[in-house]
């Protein structure tokens, strides 16, 4: 896909955008003038009755970045990247915050703390997620005014996080946390082998720490957190892990494994995506959502390679937002993922025999 030019006529009226080339030849031939550079818009210097074919935005929402595709006639003829600066944001009131402790500590002048004086109003995002949803807008504010928008399509997708963690999880297992059953220094000593994760030493007190460190966004989660003598643990300080265990690769490969994937990107996608969607239709355009690609009653074919239920399925799936779809074959087959699932006839109001 290459992205095509705007176009804007004498009246500022959003045209169907053209080729580099056309917008070229209109430049050379001092029928337009240059708009602006960052996306790249010419302005015709005469009026333009006709009116053009509506383009629609697709937006695939992330965290770190998010995908901007125009599409018109089924065709994709521009499309952009937006990365979120969340983890700066972050930082950012972190240091605000430890400089305003470090005045009150000094008992120099301040503004004094607030705690019970502020209320959050229905549908509050933190800084950090609610910059996603504001640059978004930005963006797609930027394409009505320089192109036909006609509809606006959002992808409203929703993370089963404790299926990212256990895709085997089922049943009643959803009610039950990592920890059920422990206390977390205990859960650490069980997971950990007693020792330390480092350096393997035994029969010494045991710190509790944070794997990827806090000062560079790792969380308190379990999955965080290992456990490490005082010598490694001071050692250690804020390296990463990859840079403390450079000289060790079977130490590092040994931690690395034992750890699991990070859930705070699906989590912040899982909190904007209703704000995003309501935000988005502020615009007066129509709006539209998609997911998974998957209609309840579709016929699809499941080969489900890992996990307890390995096979092949056929049959009609009934959707669920979690991602996690039953399959109505032979038998009833709960818990299959989307990812293995494969559309082989749309719902079409027909029965058939399979």
């Amino acid at each position: 896909m290459s992205n095509q030019i705007f176009v804007l006529d004498t009246n500022h009226k959003p045209l169907t955008p053209c080729t580099a080339g056309m917008a070229r030849s209109l430049l050379k031939a001092g029928r337009a003038d240059v708009f602006r550079q960052f996306p790249f818009t010419i302005i015709l210097k005469k009026e333009v009755t006709a009116t053009p074919e509506p383009i629609e935005i697709k937006i695939d929402a992330g965290s770190k970045t998010t995908g901007l595709a125009l599409v018109q006639k089924e065709e994709a003829i521009f499309g952009a990247e937006l990365s979120h600066r969340g983890q700066a944001i972050k930082n950012n009131l972190e240091s605000r915050r430890s400089l305003r402790r470090g005045r009150r500590n000094r008992k120099t002048r301040y503004r004094q703390a607030r705690f019970l004086n502020r209320t959050r109003p229905k549908g509050w995002l933190a800084p950090t997620l609610e910059h996603r949803v504001l640059t978004i807008m930005t963006w797609v504010r930027k394409f009505i005014k320089l192109a036909p928008i006609g509809s606006i399509v959002s992808e409203l997708v929703r993370f089963d996080l404790q299926q990212i963690e256990n895709p085997e999880i089922s049943g009643i297992e959803y009610q039950q946390g990592e920890l059920q059953g422990y206390e977390v220094r205990e859960y650490l000593l069980e997971k950990w082998d007693r020792k330390c994760a480092y350096c393997g030493a035994e029969n010494v007190p045991l710190q509790v720490e944070h794997i990827h460190p806090k000062s560079k966004g790792g969380s308190n989660r379990i999955s965080n957190l290992a456990l490490a003598c005082e010598p490694c643990n001071t050692k250690k300080g804020v390296q990463s892990i990859t840079d403390f265990l450079a000289k060790k690769p079977e130490v590092l490969k040994k931690v690395v494994t034992q750890t699991k994937r990070s859930l705070k990107d699906a989590a912040a996608v899982n909190s904007t995506r209703w704000a995003l969607l309501n935000a988005l239709k502020t615009n007066g355009l129509p709006v539209g959502t998609g997911s998974e690609g998957f209609q309840t009653g579709d016929i699809v074919k499941a080969i489900v390679t890992t996990g307890k239920k390995i096979g092949e399925y056929v049959g009609r799936v009934a959707v669920r937002s979690t991602g996690s779809f039953n399959i109505s074959a032979s038998t009833l087959i709960q818990g299959i993922s989307h990812k293995y699932c494969k559309t082989i006839h749309r719902k079409d109001g027909y029965s058939y025999g399979f």
